[in-house]
């Protein structure tokens, strides 16, 4: 079978998908970048991969060729880009595509009602709803907003971005949880939407109440000054400690050694692939309600934990929750790291991908796993490749946590 990939760059947390459909098809795997990689993500530690890569080709330098074989594939995934031109022709001809998107109203579904935004999502979506074309949701509002503009009805499936899956010993994962002073971390870009603010706002009440922590802040960016001013201002420069940038693997080794990680960003956070990470890393996470990759990876109270969007009293008392109980931090990371080894990790996507794929050209069910009955007999049952649910913004909170 021949598979291609188009997206606009690869990076870290597109590699290892593509890494296993390349050891599943060989040299029947291709990843097609669209674009060279910003400079942002440059100085910030991604690294473009430029030739290293066996499956990779670049559009922009080898047009042709790229055409050719995002028409010819047997199938074709289709992400992380706006321009529609490079699979018209494929999506024209009728021929098997899944489109892979995270959220298209991140800044509020409300906008779906401009005339102008409707007719650029029938042209690019809509349109094709009782095509061969199924949906990829990365996060979990993303099936609510594409059911708004009434596109692949009975045809969305879960996804997500799956980053580097470590094996880790059960000692390592437990070793971390430690008597004394509860370590925290909080990791991205400082800005608006990622609020950096609310990890210090935390950190002031917890100092207030005696409660024994430290917090690690990893990043930087254009909100990094006022943070820092704000963190001196609340008198907390012994319990925050500012790491500026981390490369990616660096990142992570901060995580293993993290017992609480802290992720406060809105719907904005298309997906939020740091929840992957800190789950892999054995982390208890107190994640927000609105990121992408909370639906799809937290089960409140089992394998992490969720507070409200921007609510800081709500973020304080799921906080402090683990840092008083060493064994609830001890039970949600290591329930957290299972998710993760078992069952959302680039190793399951890909062998399930290629069984839908395989599946769709021969009209077959996906062997070896159980299914259920919708979406053609195609969908998993439950994690990647299941049926994304709709579920609308205003509701999730309570979805998650019962409430």
């Amino acid at each position: 079978m021949k598979l291609t990939f188009v997206s606009n760059y690869i990076n870290h947390h597109q590699i290892p998908l593509s890494n296993e459909l390349y050891r599943l098809l060989g040299e029947g795997y291709t990843f097609i970048q669209t674009e060279p990689m910003e400079e942002e993500r440059l100085r910030m530690g991604w690294q473009d991969e430029g030739g290293k890569l066996p499956y990779l080709r670049l559009f922009y330098e080898e047009r042709e060729y790229c055409e050719r074989l995002i028409l010819e594939s047997d199938a074709v995934i289709f992400g992380g880009t706006d321009e529609e031109s490079y699979i018209k022709p494929r999506l024209a001809a009728g021929k098997p595509v899944f489109r892979y998107s995270e959220r298209i109203y991140k800044s509020g579904q409300w906008k779906m009602i401009t005339p102008r935004g409707l007719k650029k999502k029938y042209e690019d979506h809509t349109r094709y709803r009782k095509g061969a074309v199924y949906l990829l949701c990365a996060g979990g509002y993303v099936a609510s907003d594409f059911h708004l503009v009434r596109a692949y009805p009975d045809k969305m499936l879960k996804w997500g971005y799956f980053p580097e899956t470590k094996n880790l010993h059960k000692e390592t994962l437990l070793g971390k949880h430690k008597e004394g002073t509860v370590s925290l971390m909080w990791a991205g870009r400082f800005i608006d939407w990622k609020h950096p603010e609310l990890p210090i706002l935390l950190a002031e009440r917890l100092k207030k109440k005696g409660v024994p922590f430290h917090l690690s802040m990893a990043g930087g960016g254009e909100m990094e000054e006022e943070i820092r001013r704000l963190t001196a201002e609340k008198g907390l420069e012994k319990e925050v400690t500012f790491c500026g940038y981390r490369k990616p693997f660096e990142v992570r080794e901060m995580m293993e050694q993290t017992e609480v990680y802290l992720i406060t960003s809105d719907y904005k956070e298309g997906w939020g692939a740091v929840l992957n990470e800190a789950m892999n890393s054995g982390c208890a996470v107190v994640t927000s309600h609105a990121i992408g990759a909370a639906p799809f990876l937290i089960r409140h109270g089992e394998n992490g934990l969720v507070f409200q969007s921007g609510d800081l009293n709500d973020l304080e008392k799921q906080t402090e929750r683990l840092i008083k109980s060493e064994a609830e931090r001890r039970k949600l990371g290591a329930a957290a790291y299972e998710t993760i080894r078992q069952d959302w990790n680039a190793e399951k996507a890909a062998g399930r991908l290629v069984k839908m794929a395989e599946a769709m050209l021969g009209g077959k069910k996906p062997a070896g796993e159980t299914v259920v009955q919708n979406i053609e007999n195609l969908a998993y049952e439950a994690g990647p490749l299941s049926v994304a649910e709709v579920i609308s913004p205003g509701r999730m909170y309570g979805h998650l946590t019962g409430n």
